[in-house]
């Protein structure tokens, strides 16, 4: 496909919007936000020079920018930040009809869609996913959220997106471990529901990779424009994410999301093989994708007590009850509801190492 063609992906749902994938995108931009006065553009250090072309383009359109820098990663991802947020919007007198544009990777679209969503009970927000891991997962579906001590995404709102801008060219300077990390979802999306994402990874990932994205992305399209609100549906984009977000919990968020879903993604395999729901070719196939890539496909054995007690706090639980969103064969993810304990521990002995 040439580099100047943009692919239309639509999100319906009671809110619809766009994702363009594609590259340059930022003249699509300004229409996105019209009738807008100012625009708040959300952006973590590593991505400065991008945030001011960002603000450039506004600017030209005759919509004045407000650059907010948050700090990186999921250290921006708090409370405090948000508020402080607020605070500038304040100060700058935005309106209900003035925007939020999330300039960076999962971290800044999920905060700048909260930042979004609260302020005058909702003001729209424009999301610029710059790494792979927000282009296919954080930008697309309106969750928004903040992380707090009792674990990640805790704090949050359904606020879909004016429209999603997947430019393509932000990846070319992504760190080969942020890259990789992102591909952890993608490989979750062929598992879940698209098959030829995984031959086209297996074959060569850096070759595909337009594809890729604009598959992992049609495959979260299809799902959230069916259920915004994770009602039903939409919990099979959680695969690998209950002991993944446990993970990312112990590690303090100092593991890259990507790595800690890679290792959850192997422990929901072995969990549904020994459960009998998934056969073992497909179960061994998320280890030799996954490690493949070099992705981490282990973790600490002794973590396991802390972990369990992490997962009971994780968002797809039921009262007592941990619900594991898992296999019945390649492309059929259904539930596992309240799995006895031997079988949690008998499953993360297949992905603990001492």
């Amino acid at each position: 496909m040439n580099d100047s063609e943009i692919t239309t992906i639509e999100v319906g749902g009671e809110r619809p919007y766009q994702v363009l994938v594609g590259h340059d995108l930022l003249g699509e931009l300004p229409p996105l936000l019209a009738g807008a006065a100012r625009a708040a553009v959300l952006y973590a250090p590593p991505l400065k020079e991008y945030a001011a072309r960002v603000a450039d383009a506004l600017r030209a359109a005759g919509i004045a920018p407000l650059p907010i820098e948050l700090p990186d990663a999921e250290a921006g991802k708090t409370i405090e930040v948000a508020a402080r947020c607020w605070d500038a919007l304040g100060q700058a007198g935005f309106t209900r009809t003035d925007g939020v544009v999330g300039v960076g990777g999962g971290a800044v679209t999920d905060v700048a869609g909260f930042v979004a969503a609260c302020w005058l009970r909702g003001v729209p927000v424009v999301q610029l996913p710059a790494s792979l891991l927000g282009m296919v997962d954080a930008a697309v579906g309106g969750k928004t959220g903040v992380n707090t001590a009792a674990g990640k995404n805790l704090v949050g709102a359904f606020h879909p997106p004016a429209g999603v801008l997947c430019d393509l060219s932000t990846l070319r300077t992504l760190p080969r471990v942020d890259l990789v990390a992102g591909l952890a979802e993608v490989v979750k999306c062929g598992f879940i529901a698209d098959p030829a994402i995984l031959d086209l990874v297996e074959d060569d990932p850096d070759r595909h990779l337009r594809e890729l994205v604009e598959r992992a992305v049609r495959v979260k399209a299809d799902v959230v424009g069916k259920d915004l609100r994770e009602s039903g549906l939409r919990e099979i984009l959680n695969y690998g994410h209950t002991l993944g977000h446990a993970i990312e919990k112990r590690e303090r968020y100092a593991w890259r999301h990507g790595h800690a879903i890679s290792v959850g993604l192997v422990y929901a395999a072995a969990l549904a093989r020994l459960a009998g729901r998934l056969d073992e070719p497909t179960a061994l196939r998320h280890r030799t994708v996954l490690a493949g890539l070099g992705l981490p496909v282990e973790y600490s054995i002794r973590a396991w007590p802390e972990l369990h007690a992490a997962m009971r706090v994780d968002k797809k639980s039921r009262g007592n009850r941990l619900r594991f969103v898992v296999l019945g064969g390649l492309a059929r993810p259904e539930i596992l509801d309240a799995p006895p304990e031997d079988l949690l521990r008998a499953a993360y002995e297949e992905v603990g190492i001492e």
